[in-house]
């Protein structure tokens, strides 16, 4: 993963979260991230199924993107594999790989999903989608 010109993350230790309609997310471990990159910010939303969602404005070199990461410091039951992880906005990054495979971003910022040759649409996010 890439901001600002930099690798801000390299693992391959993801958890792959799979919702309704839209394309995965990608977790990595805060440990991925070295001192600097994630800075913690005030505010919260919450998600119906993994609890309440923390945020971080990520920063490489001059570029900082607010709230472009989040974690689920107490997830619900069933997600306490990402109490210790954090997501991205692929589309507020250079660039994002997984497996080697460039990463296109899903539309709109409320999902953070992250496309592949192989992951089919339709996917949510984008205008007109919310209702279904």
């Amino acid at each position: 993963m890439r901001l600002g010109g930099q690798v801000i993350a390299d693992t391959t230790d993801a958890v792959r979260v799979l919702e309704t309609s839209h394309p995965p997310v990608y977790y990595l471990p805060l440990k991925a991230f070295p001192d600097g990159v994630l800075l913690p910010v005030e505010g919260t939303s919450f998600c119906e199924f993994k609890g309440e969602a923390h945020y971080f404005d990520v920063v490489a070199g001059t570029t900082r993107v607010p709230r472009a990461g989040w974690t689920y410091p107490e997830p619900a039951p069933g997600y306490e594999a990402l109490c210790t992880r954090v997501a991205l906005y692929p589309s507020h990054m250079d660039s994002c790989e997984v497996n080697g495979e460039q990463v296109t971003f899903q539309e709109g910022d409320f999902y953070g999903g992250w496309i592949t040759p192989q992951i089919v649409g339709p996917f949510k996010g984008g205008p007109g989608t919310s209702g279904w």
